[in-house]
């Protein structure tokens, strides 16, 4: 008989995930066997369920997600006071741990979305205001500030004015991977087809300036680009008035757009998890597997990201990988981590915050596990460099930190439209000009938030809904997101402020 105090997620693992706080001298039954708690558990925590040896596995999702540094009896709490990361993490492509491939017939599904020049499809109708360097963000906020509340009531079809600012973009090298990285995240801003117009902001005498970023620009790119100058216009208050004549005359053009019909391939969907806990592994992470398969089926794309938070679980995705290419190419990315962070005096395993220690996520083993789930079970075909271009469709990675609004920045610059976002713990992240779906992993969480939280997967631990079942749901409300319903953040007001560029190089 099932204990719904527990769940064990495969036969071999010899861990238990706690489905409530569990008290010291309770028992609870796992296939007919009966363990006492030698300790208080808390929700979302694990306990021993078998005997663990002093340098043994312990085992969650039938894989390895530490070793424990002391014998742990059965009924212990396990978590990081008695288990560690093995002394060498091996990295390579295996077959084992591989998930089995999507193999189902095409689906049809569509959205209403705003259909651009070039062919993209935008799930949001926003004029942009882009600073090219931190000197002209003040600026920038001040033009998107002056249409604000009732100032859009005459443009029913556009979403808004938002200022795209960051804290770069002088006082760096004119050349070299900092300044490359900072433009290719700035122009895959400009070319967001979430975008109806956008207007370029410079001071003047920054490395990053205006001219060079136009000329990067395609030239039948997704949307008209105007810019300003503060030095040449005379100042601030005169850039100021005129960026607002430019964006009246980008909303008149931008109110004309309409939402038409459109196939659910046009939808690139960036995957993001953040404030994780014990259960993200469990319900919200799946259950968004099975919506990007979904998608994948109907030819759309997923963006798979975070690479510090694969670490641990890279096989699950080079045993799928679309080629030999592919999985080597994700693999130089981790191995470029590892240096990164060793260069900085840390450790991968450093990863788990504090928050998701306190959810009962132990090592970056146990939480990259949870995380890879996100992507399904669709083939990985191809392997991005922060905020490049997405071009192939179906499953694919982006190089990116895991700390979430860079990660996010990278992928909308990489032409995402739509982001959908897993917490345990309560992330309240949002993101302009692309919405972002939040994902409960419990329902205390989501009814604890309730004005951030899209969606509850919480039912799965309690047995009312399958995995798939949430997953399908999930993909619905996918879908009408990006044909215009609101989420959440966008309710709240959130978004501005979220554009955090991956920075790199000197600050000279």
């Amino acid at each position: 008989m099932a204990d719904r105090n527990v769940v064990r997620l495969h036969d071999d693992d010899n861990v238990a995930v706690a489905l409530r706080a569990l008290g010291a001298g309770e028992h609870v039954a796992l296939n007919g066997r009966h363990v006492q708690l030698q300790a208080d558990i808390p929700a979302g925590h694990k306990v021993a369920i078998a005997d663990i040896a002093c340098g043994a596995r312990v085992c969650k999702y039938r894989q390895t997600i530490g070793v424990a540094l002391r014998d742990i009896s059965a009924g212990e709490h396990v978590h990081v006071h008695n288990v560690g990361m093995p002394a060498r993490h091996e990295q390579g492509r295996t077959e084992e741990g591989a998930l089995g491939l999507s193999v189902d017939a095409p689906l049809s599904d569509a959205f209403m979305g705003f259909v651009r020049p070039d062919g993209s499809v935008g799930t949001r109708n926003f004029i942009g205001v882009i600073a090219s360097v931190n000197c002209s963000a003040s600026v920038c906020h001040a033009i998107a500030d002056a249409f604000k509340g009732d100032a859009m009531t005459s443009f029913g079809n556009v979403d808004g004015v938002v200022a795209i600012t960051h804290q770069s973009g002088c006082g760096m090298s004119s050349t070299g991977d900092g300044i490359a990285l900072l433009r290719r995240t700035l122009l895959g801003y400009a070319r967001s087809p979430n975008f109806a117009a956008v207007l370029l902001v410079g001071l003047g005498c920054e490395v990053n300036q205006v001219d060079a970023l136009i000329e990067s620009l395609e030239p039948a790119g997704a949307c008209p680009v105007k810019t300003l100058v503060i030095q040449e216009q005379g100042g601030a208050r005169e850039t100021i008035r005129s960026g607002i004549e430019i964006v009246r005359g980008l909303l008149d053009v931008a109110d004309r757009s309409v939402r038409t019909t459109v196939p659910a391939s046009k939808l690139k969907l960036g995957l993001q998890c953040g404030g994780s806990d014990g259960y993200s592994g469990m319900t919200a992470n799946p259950a968004l597997g099975v919506a990007v398969d979904l998608l994948v089926r109907n030819g759309g794309t997923a963006i798979l990201s975070e690479t510090p938070e694969i670490y641990g679980a890279e096989h699950l995705l080079t045993a799928r990988a679309a080629s030999n290419e592919v999985a080597e190419r994700l693999l130089e990315k981790l191995r470029w981590w590892e240096r990164y962070a060793a260069a900085g005096g840390g450790e991968l395993n450093n990863n788990p915050s504090p928050g998701n220690k306190a959810g009962g996520i132990t090592t970056i083993l146990e939480k990259s596990l949870g995380a890879v789930s996100k992507g399904g079970a669709s083939p990985l075909n191809a392997v991005y460099d922060y905020a490049d271009p997405v071009r192939e469709a179906g499953l694919v990675f982006m190089d990116t930190p895991g700390y979430d609004p860079v990660s996010a920045t990278g992928q909308i610059a990489g032409g995402a439209n739509l982001i959908c976002f897993t917490t345990g713990r309560g992330s309240v992240f949002g993101s302009k000009p692309v919405p972002t779906i939040k994902v409960a992993t419990t329902t205390a969480l989501f009814e604890r938030m309730p004005s951030d939280m899209d969606f509850d997967s919480g039912p799965i631990v309690d047995g009312a809904l399958s995995v798939e079942e949430a997953g399908r749901q999930l993909f619905r409300l996918i879908l009408a997101v990006a044909s215009g319903q609101r989420t959440c953040s966008e309710m709240n007001g959130i978004g501005d402020r979220e554009f955090v560029p991956w920075l790199q190089g000197a600050v000279m």
